[in-house]
């Protein structure tokens, strides 16, 4: 299986966004998921039409492997569950 794609949409002035990067990046540096290197692909709404259109009013969204994980804030303890979920 491969690793985990991890995107986050946001949009400038978005401070619920600043929070979702923070524990999105803590999650990711801890010893358990260091060594994967995973990476966050970051999206501005903005610069895509039908994103606006989609998640307008629900950024920040973090998305695994292309599917809706969360809304809003990220749980740390349940983002952990579904990468764990995600490797072999």
């Amino acid at each position: 299986m491969a690793e985990p794609r991890i995107t986050l949409l946001t949009k400038p002035g978005c401070h619920l966004c600043d929070d979702a990067r923070s524990a999105l990046h803590e999650v990711l540096a801890e010893p358990e998921f260091a060594a994967a290197e995973l990476a966050v692909d970051e999206k501005n709404i903005l610069d895509d039409a039908a994103l606006t259109a989609e998640y307008a009013e629900e950024i920040p969204v973090v998305l695994l492997d292309g599917r809706v994980h969360t809304i809003w804030r990220v749980e740390p303890e349940r983002l952990r569950t579904a990468l764990r979920a995600s490797f072999p």
